[in-house]
């Protein structure tokens, strides 16, 4: 089956009912890491002996904490919400043999997943099928893309299932998984 020219991906395409939204917990934390991290790298400062090892640990450990805060709160501080259940969605790829090829296809342009499907998924291969996932499996986006050298190409178009249709989606990737 020859790949086709499709321009959006799933993960950088957009659907009105999913939405990035700003994470609490995510931002919470990256703001408590922030701020120990200061107080350990001031803390420093209070010491009588500035150049002992609890100095230096306290150095350390205060500028790696508060770098990895700076990275928690600019980019692990987003979630992507299904909004009409406020279910959050994970991203995941998922990799099968080639000769599955023709069924894969068939399923996601149908939207006819099936859990008693035999297609089991591999640790890496040359069909890579990106989906995302809601928490609640009320909604799914599936890809899927072929191996042509030196890259992932598209195959099919990004198609989105609702409800029963992306439980089916999230049943079949269970029974996929299990090796």
């Amino acid at each position: 089956m020859a790949t086709q020219a499709i321009d959006a991906t799933i993960f950088v395409s957009s659907h009105p009912d999913i939405a990035k939204r700003t994470s609490i917990s995510g931002l919470l934390i990256s703001c408590v890491m922030l701020l120990i991290g200061i107080l350990s790298f001031a803390s420093t400062f209070e010491l009588e002996d500035k150049s002992s090892t609890v100095s230096m640990a306290l150095m350390v450990f205060g500028t790696g904490l508060f770098l990895l805060g700076i990275f928690r709160l600019f980019w692990k501080s987003k979630e992507v919400v299904y909004v009409p259940t406020g279910s959050i969605t994970k991203e995941r790829s998922v990799f099968f043999d080639l000769k599955h090829m023709d069924k894969l296809t068939d399923l996601v342009n149908s939207g006819s997943f099936s859990a008693d499907s035999k297609i089991k998924s591999e640790a890496s291969g040359n069909i890579r099928m990106d989906v995302i996932l809601s928490a609640d499996n009320k909604f799914a986006a599936v890809q899927l893309f072929q191996f042509v050298p030196y890259t992932y190409q598209p195959v099919t178009a990004v198609h989105y299932f609702t409800n029963d249709a992306a439980a089916a989606v999230a049943a079949f990737l269970t029974k996929s998984q299990l090796n």
